[in-house]
């Protein structure tokens, strides 16, 4: 059973569906979930509690490390083996975490596998042009900033992180006069033309091109790509890079 949404995407792509009990209810929210709806749908939803859990009684309990003490504390009297994984800032900590939870469930050879292809992907994503600057819209109005997965993935794919350049670190809101004064080559957005024309990141697109008369490309990131990493890392980075090449110099 999985209770964090960054391992249901791990979880599905390691074991047998018939072997897993629940996924978080936050992949049944397209919002905040790495997983297509029809993948999600699949598996029942769960909502987290100590007393769900314990009468499921599932081998295996992969919940996140802000989990609440009483809630550990739970798990740990009913005898349940537990993993509590925390949001992995870099590819390796991703590495380590997939190989834990397929040892954890008895496919390290799976772990491995997914390992690999990630691997693959980083090497695919490589480039030797000169670094393009970008900025990340994780939503509306929150961009990526320093010491985060996506960062990483943005440097391996050919981009300099503008969010950097004007000392964000990790995910955080950005001042309108810090782009608008200096902007980026690309803004990348999860958010479709015409779907997010009212939010704060579309206003700013708009600002930066229209007063500092200088060429600001575009770009579409898929939501479900800016959640979790794991198994979306591949199609992060392809995303990522083929960004990068229409983009050009």
């Amino acid at each position: 059973m999985s209770l964090n949404p960054c391992a249901d995407a791990m979880l599905i792509e390691l074991v047998a569906p018939e072997r897993i009990t629940a996924i978080s209810r936050y992949s049944k929210d397209p919002r905040a979930s790495s997983l297509r709806p029809e993948v999600a749908a699949r598996f029942p939803g769960t909502t987290g509690t100590a007393e769900e859990v314990i009468t499921l009684r599932p081998s295996l309990v992969v919940a996140s490390s802000y989990t609440a003490p009483a809630t550990r504390e739970a798990f740990a009297r009913a005898g349940l083996k537990t993993l509590y994984f925390d949001i992995p800032a870099t590819i390796e900590a991703n590495r380590a975490q997939i190989r834990e939870l397929a040892i954890a469930a008895g496919v390290p050879g799976k772990g491995e596998a997914m390992v690999a292809r990630i691997d693959t992907a980083v090497r695919s994503a490589a480039t030797n042009a000169p670094p393009v600057t970008a900025l990340l819209w994780i939503g509306g109005n929150l961009a990526t900033g320093g010491s985060t997965l996506l960062d990483e993935m943005m440097t391996k794919a050919g981009f300099s992180n503008h969010a950097v350049h004007y000392g964000l670190t990790h995910t955080g809101y950005l001042p309108i006069e810090h782009v608008l004064a200096d902007p980026p080559r690309v803004m990348i957005a999860p958010e479709e033309e015409g779907r997010d024309a009212g939010s704060r990141a579309a206003q700013l697109r708009k600002w930066a091109v229209r007063r500092s008369g200088a060429k600001v490309a575009q770009a579409v990131f898929p939501r479900e790509l800016v959640n979790c990493g794991g198994p979306v890392i591949v199609p992060s980075l392809a995303r990522l890079s083929q960004i990068r090449r229409e983009v050009g110099q």
